[in-house]
């Protein structure tokens, strides 16, 4: 795929809803692993989305290529459907026990930093400028000042180093992994999410069964989560981003990032009556004018009035 990227208002709606999707996933979450350890959670909601998501594509044909592709192309979309949701999934699980969620949030917020140099070289129309630049560090600055201090405490913990970098790997794999389909030749959006969930469903629950053995059946309750965390942010979520990355690029995606930990504290703060943070403001200011400043020839081109033929 070879087209500049293509940034629309619909590209627009479709990254401030993954924003709001994911942020409140944290909420989730943390209710469904009351009942299910994380990796079998993992598993489970990416399972689900799979089995959900397979009828769907035969439903409207079930292609994946629409043009013959290279022999690579296969290899990449495997490598693709293991860096975009298993393996971060089980690095963040596993990293997250020896470090901060603060620290993992960050890391989630550096995506955007990862991709620019690697869309650069990778991705053709998408040059790294000054102004994006500048955008995205005042974005990342913005989500520093939201998260605090406690991003950087440590835990003291013996594999705090490991986990920190378990996270911050798990930000490089979703950078690669969006580099990657932006690279891929023209392909069928429900057929790629559909077999991007089908090859980390292959990888997670086998790993889950390694770390956690055989999984207790859990409450109604939590498979009514697991079935909430499928469909919406895991299979309706996972296609939204194939269009965005495959439409708009994988430097526009990676603003996603700087929305959900503000989702998450103001859904956070609504739901569960959580002291909003003094920062919320300055934190508010600052992404927004790192997405501004960056974004700013995209939002200009929505903005021109069109000129009468």
């Amino acid at each position: 795929m070879t087209n500049s990227p293509n940034i629309t208002w619909s590209s627009w709606v479709m990254v401030a809803t993954l924003g709001l999707t994911w942020g409140a996933t944290f909420l989730v979450t943390e209710v469904a692993l009351e009942g299910m350890t994380p990796f079998w959670l993992a598993a489970a909601r990416i399972s689900f989305a799979a089995i959900v998501t397979v009828p769907i594509w035969r439903w409207f044909g079930g292609q994946l290529f629409l043009e013959p592709p290279s022999g690579t192309d296969m290899w990449i979309v495997l490598i693709i459907g293991a860096f975009s949701t298993a393996i971060p999934f089980m690095l963040l699980a596993w990293g997250q026990q020896y470090t901060t969620g603060g620290f993992a949030g960050v890391s989630m917020a550096s995506v955007g930093l990862i991709v620019l140099p690697m869309a650069h070289f990778f991705v053709p129309g998408e040059r790294l400028t000054l102004r994006r630049s500048l955008g995205f560090i005042i974005g990342f600055v913005g989500v520093c000042v939201l998260i605090g201090g406690q991003a950087f405490d440590t835990t003291g913990a013996d594999l705090e180093w490991a986990g920190r970098m378990a996270c911050v790997a798990a930000a490089c794999c979703y950078g690669i992994s969006s580099v990657l389909m932006r690279r891929l030749p023209a392909i069928d959006p429900i057929g790629l999410s559909t077999i991007l969930l089908l090859i980390a469903a292959t990888i997670c629950v086998p790993m889950a069964l390694i770390q956690e053995g055989v999984p207790q059946i859990p409450s109604t309750d939590t498979l009514m989560v697991i079935a909430f965390l499928g469909l919406v942010p895991t299979a309706a979520a996972n296609f939204l981003r194939v269009l965005v990355v495959r439409s708009a690029g994988p430097v526009f995606m990676s603003l996603t990032n700087y929305q959900v930990p503000v989702w998450s504290v103001v859904l956070g703060a609504w739901l569960l009556s959580e002291p909003l943070p003094p920062s919320l403001i300055y934190a508010l200011a600052l992404i927004l004018a790192g997405v501004g400043l960056s974004q700013y020839g995209a939002l200009s081109r929505l903005f021109r009035p069109k000129r009468a033929r």
